[in-house]
């Protein structure tokens, strides 16, 4: 793999002088893509030369031991340097999702439980929107639907990191959050104090720029109706809502947050245009799961993946056996620790599968 290394470090010194075109920066969409994409090879290149100076370092003590001992010492203690550092330069080159420095549009929908699964899917949203406080990325909302009682049947949020080229972009962070997600707790519509079980579902899509997915307008049926509020109150006069069906796939989006038709259409291409790419993740990933036994990717998202305990106050990720017992912290947006352990048990596999005949690694 390392053989990878020379065309990334080409390409990470044409993405500085790219960046240092006031043409490119002029656009913002552009200097953000290539700025997040120069930050994440800029990895790859910090781990090359540390890799690469110990490497030299070690040769040159070998080649020096046969004429003074304490050469020899030094290339022993050089050895398990340059292992490490080989080690940390592999975990950088192995391959990555093209989406990988994307942001991202999350939908959370409530499942089986009623009212108390809205509510456990209310309280969901808002332990990503704390999350992305802590990450210093913007919130959008973009379509919303609330219950009577304040829960929400279903959300869909964009999380844009701004400006930020850090590494941990939004979808590399938030990517094995897909799955279902389990509560059990008394819910505040319960009389007799008993533990009740519900559901929410969760979806994450790597939010692509518009130039990256071209929709034929001949594929899309557009309906417009008037907009709806919790119990069918009426919130506005015209029909402002659209509903846009993607033919050839089916694939359906509504949107009437806002007060524009116009504007509701824009959120629901943003949508679509989510859902088409990580319909066509899922089927990449379907394919190389055949060859791999984790549960950690994004295609199992049917899988029920985590519950939330709150007699016992833990949080427990089914996929890796990861538990924490500090729910009030996790729902207030501490996600870090569960995060990192999934990125982990991810990086963990996709190096197994280098090693095991026939395995490719597919994400990043």
């Amino acid at each position: 793999m390392f053989e990878a290394v020379q065309g990334l470090l080409d390409e990470h010194a044409a993405l500085e002088r790219e960046l240092s075109d006031p043409a490119v920066l002029a656009d913002q969409t552009k200097a953000r893509r290539a700025g997040r994409r120069y930050a994440a090879l800029g990895q790859v290149v910090g781990a090359y030369n540390t890799w690469l100076a110990l490497s030299d370092d070690y040769a040159a003590a070998v080649e020096l031991s046969a004429e003074d001992e304490a050469f020899a010492q030094e290339a022993d203690e050089l050895r398990p340097k340059v292992e490490v550092a080989a080690e940390r330069l592999l975990r950088r080159l192995l391959p990555r999702s093209p989406y990988a420095d994307n942001d991202v549009i999350i939908e959370v929908k409530a499942g089986e439980g009623g009212d108390e699964s809205a509510l456990f899917a209310g309280d969901l949203l808002r332990m990503y929107t704390r999350y992305a406080e802590r990450m210093g990325w913007q919130i959008e909302t973009l379509e919303q639907t609330e219950t009577e009682l304040g829960g929400i049947k279903s959300s869909t949020v964009a999380v844009k990191a701004g400006s930020s080229i850090a590494e941990s972009t939004p979808y590399l962070r938030l990517q094995f959050e897909a799955g279902v997600h389990r509560v059990q707790r008394v819910p505040v519509t319960e009389s007799q104090g008993r533990i009740h079980t519900s559901a929410a579902g969760v979806l994450v899509m790597p939010e692509p720029e518009e130039v990256d997915v071209q929709i034929a307008d001949k594929d899309l049926r557009y309906d417009v109706y008037r907009s709806s509020g919790p119990g069918g109150q009426s919130v506005n006069t015209t029909d402002s809502a659209v509903r846009i069906t993607h033919l050839p796939t089916g694939i359906v989006v509504t949107c009437q947050n806002e007060k524009s038709q116009l504007q509701n259409k824009e959120q629901a291409l943003r949508i679509l245009r989510a859902r088409l790419v990580q319909r066509a993740e899922d089927e990449a990933a379907a394919t190389a799961a055949a060859t791999r036994k984790s549960q950690v990717s994004s295609v199992d998202r049917s899988e029920r993946i985590r519950t939330y305990n709150y007699p016992q106050s833990r949080v427990t990720d089914h996929r890796i056996g990861f538990s924490t017992h500090n729910l009030p912290a996790v729902m207030d947006g501490d996600l870090d620790p569960i995060v990192q352990a999934l990125a982990d048990a991810d990086e963990a596999e996709r190096l197994q599968s280098l090693d095991s005949p026939g395995g490719t690694a597919t994400k990043g």
